[in-house]
């Protein structure tokens, strides 16, 4: 590895808008089971005094509203940790536990609730901790809490209108979410309550029967805030040295815990705020405060420092919420992202012999997109790491271990990467759940297996998209007669279109799952599956079924305007089922800049050489998905010179292009700019400025026009049964109920087929 550190970085970093055109990396994306049986993943190791059963850790996820208002973890929290446990994980790590109640504003809501789970204040928290442990150590797995000094500039701007108290910070740094809220330095009195509190929190979680504590340094949060120069810029003090408080954090848990527990740290090689965005660092607010990051250099410096002081073991990943894709790697990003990343910072303590007090090596864990069996084994056999980290694919699948250990690869339910049942929706105020598995984070209220029928039903599902397979599959395990319709060879719905781009290589994984589930289902429960028929109301009718399941998706939109039927014009979909349709047109102007039309113009200008366009109404680009995911593929964008109109709508399409009409104001967003987020719809930003002024008219030049504007439903087919009383129970769901995402499709089929 060259030491030429910052160069490494920057070509990781430039990598990661056209990592598909590798197509050995785009192939480490499969579920595919070639290097079975996985003796590496399957193998034990020590961390200080302890051994894991594998070298597994399920990574730490935000366990945002799974404990009750006043701290303790519910019986939500309890089986949600049990049911990985369960399935074979060798070492759990918590979400972020914070023991900066009352110090930092952002960590605790008014009355003294949190939507965190606690450690601190009261012994009325510990007996829910003792019941996780309890519950994870019962399987043979191990337990790590995960403790933050708080959230700092990252956190809830709202504590200044609830609390009217300013967020914290290392030094005075802008919000994250409102850059226009100021985030006031911490004093040394409220840095060394934190100190004491992690103490406290340790020796407490030891006594809970914790197997070891980690510290979360990493992301942009309150220690990271503190222990790296772009933020912390004290000029006085023992914390104007950047690496003190980290230090004494450490020695402050060593202390308490002594020297046989566990200390785990988190950390990110490098914010990659240079490297992310270049020059512009110096140009845009609040970006130039950030410009001394820390470097690779002084990180590895640091993390030296660290082990002396007591940390016994690392994982490593990149970026913090300016840069949000990076610590939070979407569908988008390629497999095993930061497996270089581990790699350096082994051959760095291997050169250096740094080992833990205990004598041992310091374990290194790699992180970011490790969820495919052949990849997390080829990183251990290849030494690029010591563990491997899997966050969301444990969402997705607690068994995974299992399954893997076992060589039933194809029986692993695989992320998808959208990111919308885990990060979305607790930041939308819910809990922690999954696209792809609805019984994540819903363990206490649905059981392993549905229950059997108590009446046998004669069950037509109309539509094999992700509702349709669900609610079959559902319903066919708990002994019912299922029919299963579906118009094409091939089960999947709009996700088999969706799947073509390469970036969606996360999709195609799921649909041949899908697929599997639907002929292991036709195997053992009976359920048949009839391709490529097209059936009717009456026909439904005629066959006298007792339930109809209707999920015949949607119809995509097209607006009635002047040159909308001239030959260049087309669907989104269309476009995706026939990407014939874009030979010989350079010049694409894509119609609509949410999810769909996004991932179809970067499939368009990094895959097919395109000169693109996107225009869209709305002042932001994929309003409404996860921040990450937004992130990596406008960035990415601005490289590639993909252009983006924001307030610009379609007027009338020409036979060379198309007219559109874009309000004139300063006050438009720059559509570029995803180093600060979109806010959900109920918070508003009291210092927006509202967008006004004249309207132009544009002429785009194109050679076609893709139309992706969304889908409206496509309920004629069940209002048609329900007129017809074609069965005594009719049901729609999926996108002919509602346009939405995977994860309210995979819900509804579930739910729906647990209770038919």
């Amino acid at each position: 590895m060259s030491k030429n550190y910052e160069s490494f970085l920057n070509q990781l970093v430039e990598s990661y808008g056209s990592w598909f055109k590798d197509e050995e990396l785009l192939k480490a994306g499969r579920m595919t089971r070639n290097l079975y049986p996985y003796t590496h993943i399957f193998s034990p190791i020590q961390i200080n005094r302890i051994t894991v059963k594998n070298r597994l850790v399920m990574g730490p996820m935000g366990n945002i509203s799974m404990a009750e208002e006043m701290g303790r973890p519910s019986q939500k929290m309890v089986k949600y940790y049990a049911e990985r446990a369960r399935g074979g994980v060798g070492l759990i790590t918590t979400g972020l536990v914070p023991i900066s109640h009352y110090i930092d504003p952002s960590v605790t809501e008014p009355g003294d609730r949190s939507y965190f789970p606690r450690i601190d204040r009261s012994r009325t928290v510990f007996a829910g901790w003792r019941d996780i442990t309890e519950a994870v150590h019962s399987y043979g797995s191990r337990i790590f809490i995960q403790l933050t000094p708080g959230l700092g500039r990252v956190g809830s701007p709202e504590c200044l209108i609830k609390k009217f108290k300013l967020p914290i910070s290392a030094s005075w740094n802008p919000n994250f979410y409102i850059p226009q809220v100021p985030c006031r330095p911490l004093g040394f009195v409220g840095l060394k309550k934190i100190i004491k509190n992690t103490g406290q929190a340790a020796a407490d979680a030891r006594a809970l029967l914790f197997d070891g504590v980690y510290l979360h340094g990493h992301e942009g949060y309150f220690l990271e805030q503190m222990t790296n120069p772009a933020f912390n810029r004290r000029k006085f003090g023992r914390y104007a040295n950047w690496q003190a408080f980290g230090l004494d954090l450490v020695k402050e848990i060593r202390d308490r815990v002594g020297p046989d527990f566990p200390i785990m740290y988190r950390i990110d090689l490098s914010l990659a705020l240079n490297a992310t965005y270049g020059k512009k660092m110096e140009k845009i607010h609040p970006l130039r405060k950030f410009k001394n990051e820390r470097t690779v250099a002084q990180t590895l410096d640091y993390m030296k420092n660290l082990v002396k002081a007591g940390v016994d073991i690392f994982d490593v990943d990149l970026g913090c919420y300016d840069n949000w894709w990076l610590p939070h790697p979407p569908i988008s990003m390629p497999p095993g992202c930061y497996l270089a990343v581990a790699r350096l910072v082994k051959e760095y303590f291997k050169e250096n012999n740094i080992r833990a007090n205990t004598g041992l090596e310091v374990p290194v864990v790699a992180v970011g997109k490790l969820g495919y069996p052949d990849l997390a084994e080829k990183a251990l056999r290849e030494g690029f790491c010591d563990m491997v980290m899997l966050a969301r694919p444990l969402l997705a699948d607690p068994d995974w271990p299992k399954k893997a250990y076992a060589g039933r690869v194809e029986e692993i339910i695989p992320c998808i990467g959208d990111q919308e049942g885990c990060i979305n929706e607790f930041i939308e105020g819910g809990h922690p759940q999954c696209s792809v598995n609805p019984r994540t984070g819903n363990e206490d209220l649905l059981p392993p297996e549905p229950a059997p029928a108590a009446h046998k039903k004669r069950i037509a599902v109309v539509g094999g998209g992700p509702a349709g397979v669900m609610c079959a599959v559902t319903a066919a395990r708990r002994g019912h007669e299922v029919t299963l319709f579906e118009a094409r060879d091939r089960l999947g719905g709009m996700l088999i279109p969706g799947g073509v781009p390469k970036i969606k290589y996360d999709l195609i994984n799921y649909v041949d799952y899908l697929n599997r589930a639907a002929e292991k289902a036709a195997k053992n429960y009976g359920l048949k599956i009839k391709f490529n028929q097209t059936v009717s109301p009456e026909f439904l009718k005629n066959d006298n079924f007792d339930s109809l399941v209707i999920c015949v998706g949607g119809q995509p939109l097209k607006p009635d305007l002047p040159g909308i039927d001239l030959p260049h014009v087309v669907q989104a979909v269309d476009l995706l089922w026939n990407p014939g349709l874009a030979d010989k047109k350079d010049r694409i102007v894509v119609v609509g800049g949410g999810a769909v039309g996004c991932e179809v113009a970067y499939f368009l200008a990094y895959e097919l050489g395109k000169e693109v366009t996107v225009i869209e109404m709305l002042p932001y680009f994929m309003k409404g998905a996860c921040t990450a995911n937004r992130g990596h593929l406008i960035h990415y964008f601005e490289r590639q010179g993909v252009k983006l109109l924001n307030c610009t709508k379609l007027k009338e399409i020409v036979p060379d292009g198309l007219v559109a009409t874009q309000i004139q104001s300063k006050n438009i967003p720059d559509p570029y700019a995803v180093w600060r987020p979109v806010l959900p719809e109920n918070i508003k930003n009291p210092f927006e400025k509202p967008i006004k002024g004249p309207v132009m008219e544009l002429k785009i030049q194109a050679d076609l026009v893709v139309l992706a504007m969304g889908l409206r439903p496509n309920v004629e087919f069940y209002y048609r049964c329900l007129e017809i009383q074609a069965a005594p129970e009719i049901y729609n769901i999926g996108d002919s109920f509602c346009p939405g995402r995977v994860y309210e499709a995979v819900k509804a089929g579930y739910n729906l087929g647990q209770s038919l």
